[in-house]
């Protein structure tokens, strides 16, 4: 699987949000200065509340363009046994519990990138998880080689993973 695609894949998704959330702006800050919205007393708040929807888009349009900046500078590398896994790692994990199934193996297929770009991709037939170090699954796989037990705790929840591959 071509890691370089993948990360194209990303980038166009980022620009796609980063569309969306200036598309949010405009229509919110039309709302918040329209002149029908003019608050008439201290109860009419449609364009206050407005302002702040602005104001919320255009934070989270701002941080797209950030996670589109760091997607852009990040340059995976190939996977480096004696390094463990690392950011730009393509991962195959699988379900420590589903071993003895081999045929129903549940098969988790993880990209390690920067910050901003937690999605779901589909590539070559395969849906491929992008996470962060920053995520609790991106934080245990770090360090970690093929063959080695990842486990993450979530609620009372623990999952229990095996490293089956790393590219």
């Amino acid at each position: 699987m071509d890691k370089f695609l993948l990360q194209q894949q990303v980038l166009e998704r980022l620009a796609e949000d980063l569309l969306q959330a200036e598309e949010a702006v405009r229509a919110a800050h039309e709302t918040a200065t329209h002149e029908e919205n003019i608050a008439e007393n201290k109860y009419d708040t449609l364009g206050l509340e407005a302002a702040y929807l602005a104001t919320g888009q255009a934070r989270r349009a701002d941080a797209i363009r950030q996670a589109m900046a760091h997607w852009r500078q990040f340059h995976p590398h190939p996977y480096d046994a004696s390094k463990g896994i690392q950011l730009g790692a393509l991962v195959c994990l699988v379900d420590a519990d589903d071993q003895q199934q081999q045929q129903q193996q549940q098969q988790l297929l993880l990209f390690l990138g920067p910050q901003g770009g937690s999605m779901k991709l589909a590539c070559g037939g395969h849906t491929v998880q992008v996470i962060s170090s920053d995520a609790p699954l991106g934080r245990a796989v770090l360090g970690k080689c093929e063959g080695d037990a990842v486990w993450i705790q979530v609620a009372l929840v623990r999952q229990e993973f095996e490293v089956l591959r790393v590219d």
